[in-house]
Protein backbone atom coordinates (compact mmCIF):
# COMPACT_ATOMS: atom_id res chain seq x y z
CA UNK A 1 0.00 0.00 0.00
CA UNK A 2 2.63 2.22 0.41
CA UNK A 3 4.28 1.64 -2.40
CA UNK A 4 1.50 2.82 -4.27
CA UNK A 5 1.15 5.65 -2.24
CA UNK A 6 4.53 6.70 -3.36
CA UNK A 7 3.76 5.99 -6.89
CA UNK A 8 0.71 8.38 -6.31
CA UNK A 9 2.73 11.19 -4.76
CA UNK A 10 5.24 11.01 -7.43
CA UNK A 11 2.45 10.90 -10.13
CA UNK A 12 1.18 14.26 -8.32
CA UNK A 13 4.71 15.92 -8.15
CA UNK A 14 4.82 15.57 -11.93
CA UNK A 15 1.23 16.44 -12.97
CA UNK A 16 0.92 19.38 -10.53
CA UNK A 17 4.07 20.92 -10.25
CA UNK A 18 6.19 19.90 -13.37
CA UNK A 19 3.56 21.14 -15.33
CA UNK A 20 2.19 17.74 -16.83
CA UNK A 21 -1.51 18.91 -16.53
CA UNK A 22 -0.79 21.33 -19.19
CA UNK A 23 0.53 18.71 -21.86
CA UNK A 24 -2.74 16.12 -20.95
CA UNK A 25 -5.45 19.55 -21.75
CA UNK A 26 -3.24 20.24 -24.78
CA UNK A 27 -3.00 16.32 -25.45
CA UNK A 28 -6.82 15.84 -24.52
CA UNK A 29 -7.88 18.66 -26.58
CA UNK A 30 -5.86 17.58 -29.84
CA UNK A 31 -7.40 14.05 -29.14
CA UNK A 32 -11.04 15.57 -29.37
CA UNK A 33 -9.38 17.97 -32.82
CA UNK A 34 -8.37 15.02 -34.21
CA UNK A 35 -11.23 12.20 -33.94
CA UNK A 36 -14.03 15.40 -34.40
CA UNK A 37 -12.62 17.18 -37.63
CA UNK A 38 -11.85 13.51 -38.73
CA UNK A 39 -15.24 12.22 -38.58
CA UNK A 40 -16.88 15.23 -40.37
CA UNK A 41 -14.18 14.74 -42.97
CA UNK A 42 -14.83 11.25 -42.96
CA UNK A 43 -18.22 11.61 -43.32
CA UNK A 44 -18.12 14.05 -46.32
CA UNK A 45 -15.77 11.73 -47.98
CA UNK A 46 -18.13 8.73 -47.33
CA UNK A 47 -20.96 9.96 -48.19
CA UNK A 48 -19.53 11.36 -51.60
CA UNK A 49 -18.52 7.72 -52.43
CA UNK A 50 -21.60 5.73 -51.01
CA UNK A 51 -23.91 8.10 -53.80
CA UNK A 52 -21.19 6.90 -56.54
CA UNK A 53 -20.79 3.26 -55.30
CA UNK A 54 -25.25 3.18 -55.51
CA UNK A 55 -25.56 5.17 -58.54
CA UNK A 56 -26.70 3.23 -62.01
CA UNK A 57 -23.58 2.15 -64.32
CA UNK A 58 -25.47 2.97 -67.43
CA UNK A 59 -22.73 5.47 -68.62
CA UNK A 60 -18.87 5.40 -69.25
CA UNK A 61 -18.39 8.38 -65.79
CA UNK A 62 -20.20 6.43 -63.39
CA UNK A 63 -18.29 3.46 -63.91
CA UNK A 64 -14.63 5.40 -64.06
CA UNK A 65 -15.48 7.02 -60.81
CA UNK A 66 -16.60 4.19 -59.20
CA UNK A 67 -13.34 1.66 -60.29
CA UNK A 68 -11.67 5.20 -58.34
CA UNK A 69 -13.70 5.14 -54.93
CA UNK A 70 -13.20 1.34 -54.84
CA UNK A 71 -9.38 2.25 -55.22
CA UNK A 72 -9.60 4.41 -52.34
CA UNK A 73 -11.58 2.31 -50.12
CA UNK A 74 -9.36 -0.60 -50.69
CA UNK A 75 -6.12 1.43 -49.82
CA UNK A 76 -7.34 3.11 -46.63
CA UNK A 77 -9.10 -0.12 -45.25
CA UNK A 78 -6.08 -2.09 -46.66
CA UNK A 79 -3.27 -0.74 -44.96
CA UNK A 80 -2.71 0.24 -40.99
CA UNK A 81 -3.60 3.73 -40.01
CA UNK A 82 0.27 4.26 -38.80
CA UNK A 83 1.44 3.74 -42.16
CA UNK A 84 -0.48 5.77 -43.77
CA UNK A 85 -0.42 8.28 -41.03
CA UNK A 86 3.60 8.12 -41.75
CA UNK A 87 3.42 7.72 -45.72
CA UNK A 88 1.50 10.52 -45.82
CA UNK A 89 3.36 12.89 -43.62
CA UNK A 90 6.83 12.31 -44.12
CA UNK A 91 6.86 11.14 -47.77
CA UNK A 92 3.47 12.93 -49.39
CA UNK A 93 3.74 16.42 -47.49
CA UNK A 94 7.42 17.05 -48.56
CA UNK A 95 6.98 15.68 -51.84
CA UNK A 96 4.10 18.47 -52.75
CA UNK A 97 5.62 21.12 -50.54
CA UNK A 98 2.78 21.27 -48.56
CA UNK A 99 3.84 23.91 -45.38
CA UNK A 100 1.38 21.89 -42.91
CA UNK A 101 2.04 21.11 -38.86
CA UNK A 102 1.57 17.75 -37.69
CA UNK A 103 -1.97 18.37 -36.10
CA UNK A 104 -3.51 19.03 -39.28
CA UNK A 105 -1.69 16.36 -41.16
CA UNK A 106 -2.98 13.88 -38.94
CA UNK A 107 -6.75 15.71 -38.87
CA UNK A 108 -6.49 15.51 -42.80
CA UNK A 109 -5.15 11.43 -42.97
CA UNK A 110 -7.73 10.15 -40.22
CA UNK A 111 -10.41 11.88 -42.20
CA UNK A 112 -9.29 10.20 -45.51
CA UNK A 113 -9.29 6.80 -43.30
CA UNK A 114 -12.52 7.47 -42.16
CA UNK A 115 -14.12 8.29 -45.12
CA UNK A 116 -12.85 4.73 -46.51
CA UNK A 117 -14.95 2.98 -43.72
CA UNK A 118 -17.98 5.46 -43.37
CA UNK A 119 -18.46 4.88 -47.31
CA UNK A 120 -19.21 1.38 -46.05
CA UNK A 121 -21.17 1.96 -43.76
CA UNK A 122 -22.89 4.68 -45.43
CA UNK A 123 -23.94 2.55 -48.85
CA UNK A 124 -25.36 -0.18 -46.61
CA UNK A 125 -27.09 2.47 -44.81
CA UNK A 126 -28.71 3.69 -48.40
CA UNK A 127 -29.00 0.52 -49.27
CA UNK A 128 -31.65 0.15 -46.23
CA UNK A 129 -34.26 3.03 -46.93
CA UNK A 130 -36.58 1.64 -49.33
CA UNK A 131 -36.20 1.55 -52.81
CA UNK A 132 -39.50 3.49 -53.76
CA UNK A 133 -38.38 6.41 -51.88
CA UNK A 134 -35.88 7.14 -54.60
CA UNK A 135 -38.51 5.95 -57.10
CA UNK A 136 -41.39 8.39 -55.92
CA UNK A 137 -38.56 11.90 -55.60
CA UNK A 138 -37.65 10.97 -59.36
CA UNK A 139 -41.40 10.58 -60.13
CA UNK A 140 -41.86 14.11 -59.11
CA UNK A 141 -39.07 15.54 -61.20
CA UNK A 142 -36.34 15.83 -58.87
CA UNK A 143 -33.00 14.95 -60.02
CA UNK A 144 -31.24 12.01 -58.84
CA UNK A 145 -28.51 14.29 -56.87
CA UNK A 146 -31.69 15.93 -54.95
CA UNK A 147 -33.36 12.70 -54.15
CA UNK A 148 -30.33 11.41 -52.98
CA UNK A 149 -29.58 14.75 -50.46
CA UNK A 150 -32.98 15.10 -49.46
CA UNK A 151 -34.42 12.27 -49.55
CA UNK A 152 -32.61 8.97 -49.61
CA UNK A 153 -29.68 10.18 -47.37
CA UNK A 154 -31.18 11.79 -44.38
CA UNK A 155 -33.20 8.61 -43.53
CA UNK A 156 -29.50 6.65 -44.14
CA UNK A 157 -28.01 9.08 -41.52
CA UNK A 158 -30.75 7.76 -39.00
CA UNK A 159 -30.38 3.91 -39.90
CA UNK A 160 -26.80 3.97 -39.45
CA UNK A 161 -25.78 6.44 -36.45
CA UNK A 162 -24.79 3.71 -33.75
CA UNK A 163 -22.40 2.46 -36.17
CA UNK A 164 -20.97 6.18 -36.63
CA UNK A 165 -20.56 5.88 -33.64
CA UNK A 166 -18.49 3.12 -33.11
CA UNK A 167 -16.80 4.91 -36.06
CA UNK A 168 -16.09 8.52 -33.99
CA UNK A 169 -15.37 6.12 -30.98
CA UNK A 170 -12.57 4.08 -33.06
CA UNK A 171 -11.04 7.67 -34.26
CA UNK A 172 -10.95 8.63 -30.32
CA UNK A 173 -8.75 5.35 -29.57
CA UNK A 174 -6.97 5.32 -32.81
CA UNK A 175 -5.02 9.10 -31.80
CA UNK A 176 -3.15 7.29 -29.55
CA UNK A 177 -0.42 6.92 -32.54
CA UNK A 178 -0.35 10.20 -33.76
CA UNK A 179 2.83 10.80 -31.58
CA UNK A 180 4.53 9.06 -34.66
CA UNK A 181 4.76 12.35 -37.05
CA UNK A 182 5.42 14.29 -33.75
CA UNK A 183 1.99 15.67 -32.57
CA UNK A 184 0.47 15.73 -29.19
CA UNK A 185 -1.95 13.81 -27.31
CA UNK A 186 -2.65 11.75 -24.45
CA UNK A 187 -0.30 9.31 -24.91
CA UNK A 188 3.06 11.81 -25.33
CA UNK A 189 1.52 13.68 -21.98
CA UNK A 190 1.27 10.45 -19.96
CA UNK A 191 4.71 9.64 -21.28
CA UNK A 192 6.12 12.90 -20.29
CA UNK A 193 4.92 12.18 -16.85
CA UNK A 194 5.66 9.02 -16.49
CA UNK A 195 9.65 9.75 -17.25
CA UNK A 196 9.67 12.43 -14.56
CA UNK A 197 10.24 9.55 -12.63
CA UNK A 198 10.48 6.56 -14.43
CA UNK A 199 7.21 5.60 -13.08
CA UNK A 200 5.02 4.65 -15.52
CA UNK A 201 2.17 2.30 -13.77
CA UNK A 202 -0.01 5.30 -12.63
CA UNK A 203 0.39 8.04 -15.69
CA UNK A 204 -0.72 5.03 -17.93
CA UNK A 205 -3.52 4.02 -15.48
CA UNK A 206 -5.10 7.32 -15.67
CA UNK A 207 -4.75 7.19 -19.27
CA UNK A 208 -6.66 4.80 -19.80
CA UNK A 209 -9.29 5.72 -17.20
CA UNK A 210 -9.77 8.60 -19.36
CA UNK A 211 -10.45 7.43 -22.53
CA UNK A 212 -12.78 4.83 -20.79
CA UNK A 213 -14.25 7.94 -19.86
CA UNK A 214 -14.43 9.81 -23.16
CA UNK A 215 -16.27 6.33 -24.78
CA UNK A 216 -18.92 6.45 -21.95
CA UNK A 217 -19.72 10.19 -22.87
CA UNK A 218 -19.80 9.28 -26.30
CA UNK A 219 -21.91 6.43 -26.07
CA UNK A 220 -24.45 8.00 -23.84
CA UNK A 221 -24.29 10.69 -26.36
CA UNK A 222 -25.39 8.63 -29.01
CA UNK A 223 -28.05 6.75 -26.86
CA UNK A 224 -29.33 9.74 -26.43
CA UNK A 225 -29.51 10.81 -30.01
CA UNK A 226 -31.08 7.64 -30.87
CA UNK A 227 -33.58 7.88 -28.49
CA UNK A 228 -34.78 11.53 -29.74
CA UNK A 229 -34.67 10.17 -33.42
CA UNK A 230 -37.08 7.26 -32.16
CA UNK A 231 -39.34 10.16 -30.87
CA UNK A 232 -39.44 12.26 -34.10
CA UNK A 233 -40.44 9.36 -35.75
CA UNK A 234 -43.61 8.42 -33.83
Amino acid sequence: MGNFEAKWEAFLRAFVDYGGYRMVLEGLRNTIIIAVLGLIIGIFIGVVIASVEVMPKYKVIPRVLDKICQVYVAFFRGTPLVVQLLVGYYVIRPLLGLHISALGSCIIIYGMNSGAYVSEIMRGGINSVDPGQMEGGRSVGMSYLTTMTKIVIPQAVKNILPTLGNEFIALIKDTSIVSFVGANDLYVAFKYIGTNNYEFMIPYLVMALIYIVIVLIITLCIKLMERRLRRSDR
